[in-house]
């Protein structure tokens, strides 16, 4: 049984996920409408174990809140529950500090997991994010990985920078001068330099060697 809090603007769907962390065996301390709604009601005597945190949220958003509660209160672990279904998402999350990313129309037994494995292994795995890559990110925070950049060139190292960003991949082509064709060069060969096979993996890669700072 864990502790949690819910964060999410919307009414009905917080009041339908207390029910069911309930039904679950969880204990639900509290709900907030948003970030600074959450940061009133937190005190010293009802501090989650799990923090489930919805990103799209009026005055405090969910990456807002996730720093906030990573400088705080890192002993939280963060849930962040969301609609959005692609790389920007998942990355802007995981660089404020989320242990676990799940979508809001996920099967009531995906949350379950989510939970269990946040309580047990300090990640959960899922098909977004692998729990091995979560777990590389906790480690360069604690300073435990060093860089393993020596066989990329400098403009790769460029590229890895760049798609930390928000920015398409024609928008970094842009930013590079070069052309997206160029940039697909970029991209595949990363791909097969690193074994990896999504933007997701080569920026938590880039997070965990050093070549963008997690911190800021």
């Amino acid at each position: 049984m864990a502790s949690i809090v819910l964060t999410d603007d919307h009414a009905l769907l917080r009041n339908g996920l207390a029910g069911l962390l309930k039904s679950l065996g969880h204990r639900v301390l509290f709900e907030a409408d948003n970030g600074k709604d959450l940061i009133s009601k937190l005190n010293s005597t009802n501090i989650p174990e799990v923090l489930m945190l919805d990103i799209n949220m009026p005055e405090m958003d969910g990456y807002e809140t996730a720093r906030w509660m990573k400088n705080h209160h890192p002993e939280v672990k963060i849930l962040a529950l969301s609609m959005y279904d692609n790389d920007n998402a998942v990355i802007g999350m995981l660089k404020c500090g989320v242990k676990g990313y799940i979508l809001k129309d996920s099967d009531p037994s995906i949350l379950r997991d989510a939970i269990n494995d946040l309580m047990e292994k300090d990640f959960y795995y899922s098909d977004h994010v692998s729990g091995k890559l979560i777990h590389a990110i906790n480690q360069k925070e604690n300073g435990a990985i060093g860089n393993k950049t020596e066989n990329l060139n400098e403009r790769e190292k460029e590229f890895l920078k760049y798609s930390c960003s928000e920015m398409t991949y024609k928008e970094i082509a842009e930013k590079m001068f070069v052309s997206p064709r160029t940039i697909d060069g970029y991209r595949d060969a990363l791909f097969e330099k690193l074994q990896l096979k999504t933007r997701v993996g080569l920026v938590i890669y880039a997070i965990k060697n050093g070549i963008v700072d997690i911190s800021k």
